[in-house]
C-alpha cells in the first residue's frame, strides 16, 4: 500500500509540477495556477496515509518522537558512544563558530531529543555561550548555520539570550545577504558577486524550517519554500542530482558532488516533515526530492552501500562517509512521512551498514567517524577527487549521528 501510494504521489506531482527548467519568475497561466497547490496549501485528508512517526493519529510529541527511534536500541547506543567520545576529546568551549560544528550541533540535539540526556544540550549551550561572550560574525551561509543551535537552545530553555542569536541569523538572511534576480540568497553574504551553493539549503535552510515550525511562523517556512524552488530551478539536473554551485568561477555542468546532494536530501525532507505535521503540502519540493531520491538509490554502490564523492563517476574517486550518512538520514525522514515507499528501505539499510562499517576506533576502542572528505569548495572532477578524507570532522560526526538516529526503529527492509 505504502509503495503504491508513493508511486502514485510521484506520478501526480511530476504531472502537476513538471521538471521544466523555466525561470523561477515565469508565471503559469490562470488554469495551471489554480490547479497546482502552492507551498502551505492544506493537504486533503484522503491524499496521504498517517505518517509512521505520528502517534494516535497526531504529529509526534517529545515522547512519541523518541519512542519512534528505539532509544534503547543498538544504533542509538552507537550514536551516544560517538558523541561522548567527541565531547571528551574536543570540549565544546573550544569549538569554532563554523558550519562544521553546526552540523554536529544538529546531531547532538537530535541525540538529546531521542535519549533525553541533558549533557548533550548542555554541551551545545557551552559552545554558543562561549561565542556569545567572545563575539561572532555572520558573513555567509556557513557562519549563519551556528544560529540553528541557538534556536534549539531557545526552544528548550526559553532564554532570550539565545533568541537574540537567532534574530541575528534571521537579520543576516533578511537584510544582509545579496540575492540573485530571482531572489536566491547569496552563499557569500553581502558580496556583490552573487552565487548559489547547494550547501546553503541546509546551512541557512534548517534555521528557517525549525524556527518557523517552532514559533510557529508560516512565513519562514514559505521563505524556505521560495529558496528551495529557486535553488532547484538553477541547480537540479534533468536526472535528479544537483550541481554544487551556480554562477561560480568553475563551471558546474555534469559533476554531481555527493555531500552537496546529501544537504539537499536532508534539509528537503526535514522541511516536508514540517509541512506534513502542519497538514500542508509543497508539491514542487515533493517532486524535486522524489526525482533526486530515484537518482540516489540508482547510484548507490552495491558492494559497500556507500556513494562515490562524485556521484555519477563510480569507481573513479572514493566512497565517502558523510554522503551516505546524509542520504540515509534524508531518505529515512522521507520514508517516515510517507514521501517515499518501502522500496527505499533496502537502500537505507545498506547505507547505514556502509556508514557503520567505515567507523574506526581510537586507542581506547571508542568509535571514530572516518572517511569524511575535508571542507570542499565548488570545482571540477579532479578537484573533488583530490579532496583528502579525514577522521573526527565535526560535520561528519553530526551526519553519522543523524543517520544512526533516524534509521533506528525503522521496519526491516523487504
Amino acid at each position: 500500500m505504502r509503495a503504491r501510494f508513493a508511486l502514485a504521489l510521484l506520478t501526480a506531482l511530476l504531472a502537476a509540477c513538471g521538471t521544466s527548467s523555466a525561470p523561477p519568475d515565469a508565471s503559469p497561466d490562470a488554469t495551471d495556477a489554480a490547479d497546482v497547490p502552492v507551498p502551505g496549501d492544506a493537504l486533503p485528508e484522503a491524499a496521504a496515509p498517517i505518517p509512521f512517526d505520528w502517534c494516535g493519529g497526531q504529529p509526534p510529541d517529545a515522547a512519541c518522537y523518541a519512542a519512534k527511534r528505539d532509544p534503547s536500541g543498538g544504533q542509538v547506543a552507537l550514536a551516544r558512544a560517538i558523541v561522548d567520545r567527541y565531547l571528551d576529546v574536543y570540549p565544546p568551549e573550544a569549538w569554532p563558530w563554523t558550519w562544521e560544528m553546526a552540523v554536529l550541533g544538529v546531531g547532538a540535539y537530535e541525540l538529546y531529543r531521542v535519549t533525553g540526556e541533558a549533557r548533550y544540550l548542555d554541551a551545545l549551550g557551552a559552545w554558543i555561550d562561549h561565542w556569545r561572550g567572545a563575539g561572532y560574525a555572520i558573513v555567509n551561509s556557513d557562519t549563519c548555520s551556528p544560529t540553528l543551535t541557538a534556536a534549539f537552545l531557545a526552544m528548550q530553555t526559553g532564554d532570550a539570550a539565545y533568541r537574540q542569536v537567532v534574530d541575528d541569523g534571521l537579520h543576516y538572511l533578511d537584510d544582509v545577504a545579496t540575492r540573485t534576480p530571482q531572489g536566491g540568497l547569496n552563499h557569500w553574504g553581502a558580496s556583490p558577486s552573487v552565487t548559489l551553493w547547494v550547501d546553503s539549503l541546509f546551512m541557512f535552510g534548517e534555521l528557517l524550517v525549525r524556527w518557523g515550525e517552532f514559533l510557529p511562523d508560516p512565513a519562514r517556512l514559505d521563505q524556505f519554500a521560495d529558496q528551495f524552488r529557486i535553488f532547484t530551478d538553477l541547480l537540479q539536473s534533468p536526472g535528479g542530482f544537483y550541481v554544487h554551485a551556480w554562477n561560480w568561477a568553475t563551471a558546474q555542468t555534469d559533476i554531481y558532488w555527493g555531500r552537496g546532494n546529501g544537504w539537499v536530501t536532508a534539509a528537503g525532507y526535514d522541511y516536508l516533515r514540517a509541512r506534513r505535521d502542519r497538514g500542508e503540502v509543497d508539491a514542487f519540493a515533493e517532486a524535486a526530492l522524489a526525482k533526486q531520491a530515484q537518482a540516489i538509490v540508482a547510484s548507490q554502490d552495491a558492494a559497500s552501500g556507500q556513494w562515490w564523492i562524485v556521484l555519477n563517476r563510480p569507481g573513479e574517486t572514493y566512497l565517502e562517509t558523510s554522503t551516505g550518512a546524509l542520504f540515509a538520514y534524508g531518505l529515512a525522514r522521507g520514508w517516515r512521512y510517507g514521501y517515499l515507499g518501502d522500496d527505499v528501505l533496502p537502500a537505507i539499510r545498506d547505507a547505514v551498514a556502509g556508514v557503520t562499517h567505515a567507523l574506526t576506533t581510537d586507542d581506547q576502542d571508542r568509535p571514530v567517524v572516518s572517511g569524511v572528505s575535508a571542507g570542499t569548495s565548488a570545482g571540477g572532477f579532479a578537484y573533488y577527487g583530490g579532496i583528502p578524507v579525514k577522521d573526527d570532522l565535526g560535520y561528519g560526526v553530526g551526519a553519522v549521528v543523524l543517520a544512526l538516529l533516524e534509521t533506528s526503529g525503522l521496519p526491516a527492509a523487504p
